[in-house]
């Protein structure tokens, strides 16, 4: 027997039948119980008049029957494989309006990562209600930051002293145990060290393949990333029941931290995992900006010669308010920490203007800067790859040419 394809009722009023399904008596059962679960809630079937191949679904709400008002001749039954509900046209609508996304935020116990409102933003792009996840130890504050950004539906907070030091072990979890109460379709955080070292953990105890460092959303389940240190980019379609990936931030503009009204929820955390243990953290205190976050970037390279020489960017950084990095060759030379390093291995950056200083432009280094704005670059060779990419060049040497660009600075 061939496929039966299902007949649309047209009635009016919200009310009316969306649709009717002609199935043979052995099909009933398995169709009440597929569409219910593929079309997800408010929707009730019942028998219509006497005849018995004939199921009547009905929308519960006028919304539920907005949404499925257009998809005439959408729906069909195999006889061979009665369970097996083929969506057709209406594959994308259903599965659009059932789109739920859980974004883990970061943060420091008192504000957001900027980084997580590029994840919003992002998670915005999948259509569907965008849940976010709060864990710490007294993370309130940073919970009514997030109800406020517009595109979050809900806010759920989880706080307990093993969520110090935000170890992926103890997270993960935790997000496994939300998505389990919460069916989302899509779990994403930010593509920083805290995003990367926490997805993957949670892709493999999901038993799914995660994406990495997406820079476009073409759908729900097609991601676009960079590969080969971002020469090329790739298009991935994502077959997982789940998908799990990290987003690059500077990819995506970041969500308005204002005019929404999200929910908020408190979640039981579960039981401490006890494999891993939160010993400290040091930082360096600075009145610079983040380097990730700031507006204008001066980099330098391996042709500073030293670390003493990268006071000449520091002097140069405090009259722009800029932040200071630095490619991978200065930071194996040891003159600089290599939470400075700039590129396919370390931070990614898209200021509005970016100076580089002494830098030749390997690939890896590009990688890591090549979406800024504006590019400067300041090399006494003329042949350095950096001025392949730069929108202006100085063929100088920086030990004449910083110096000088600082002053002028002083004086204005």
């Amino acid at each position: 027997m061939s496929a039966v394809q299902v007949a649309w009722l047209c009635a009016e009023g919200p009310t009316a039948a969306p649709f009717a399904v002609a199935l043979c008596e052995e099909q009933i059962t398995c169709a009440r119980s597929v569409l219910l679960d593929v079309c997800g809630v408010g929707f009730t079937c019942a028998r219509v008049l006497d005849v018995p191949r004939l199921l009547m679904f009905h929308c519960d709400s006028s919304s539920d029957q907005s949404a499925l008002d257009s998809q005439r001749n959408s729906f069909y039954f195999s006889a061979e494989f009665p369970a097996r509900v083929c969506l057709c046209s209406l594959q994308a609508s259903v599965l659009r309006r059932s789109q739920s996304t859980l974004v883990v935020a970061e943060h420091n116990n008192e504000s957001l990562t900027p980084i997580t409102l590029n994840t919003i933003t992002a998670a915005k792009c999948l259509g569907g209600e965008v849940s976010c996840l709060v864990a710490g130890t007294s993370c309130d504050k940073v919970a009514s930051e997030l109800s406020k950004v517009q595109g979050v539906a809900k806010v759920l907070v989880a706080q307990h002293d093993v969520y110090k030091g935000f170890l992926a072990e103890e997270l993960t979890p935790l997000i496994v145990e939300t998505h389990k109460k919460f069916n989302y379709t899509h779990i994403c955080a930010g593509a920083s060290a805290f995003g990367k070292n926490l997805i993957p953990r949670v892709a493999g105890k999901l038993d799914v393949a995660p994406v990495s460092d997406i820079i476009e959303i073409k759908s729900p389940d097609t991601f676009v990333r960079t590969i080969y240190a971002g020469n090329i980019i790739c298009t991935v379609q994502c077959d997982e029941a789940i998908k799990v990936f990290t987003v690059r931030g500077t990819s995506f503009e970041a969500a308005p931290v204002s005019g929404g009204n999200a929910s908020v929820e408190k979640l039981t955390p579960p039981p401490p995992v006890g494999i891993s243990e939160w010993i400290e953290q040091k930082l360096t205190k600075s009145d610079r900006p983040e380097l990730t976050s700031a507006r204008v970037v001066v980099s330098g390279g391996r042709g500073l010669k030293s670390g003493e020489n990268f006071k000449l960017l520091y002097d140069l950084a405090d009259q722009l308010h800029a932040a200071v990095g630095a490619s991978r060759a200065a930071v194996d030379a040891g003159f600089v920490p290599n939470d400075m390093q700039i590129g396919q291995t370390g931070k990614i950056v898209a200021p509005e203007l970016y100076i580089a200083v002494g830098i030749s432009g390997a690939i890896q280094h590009l990688a890591g800067m090549k979406d800024s704005k504006t590019i400067v670059a300041i090399n006494k060779d003329p042949e350095a790859p950096i001025f392949q990419v730069a929108d202006y060049g100085l063929v100088a040497d920086l030990f004449q040419a910083v110096p000088e660009m600082t002053k002028l600075l002083k004086k204005k």
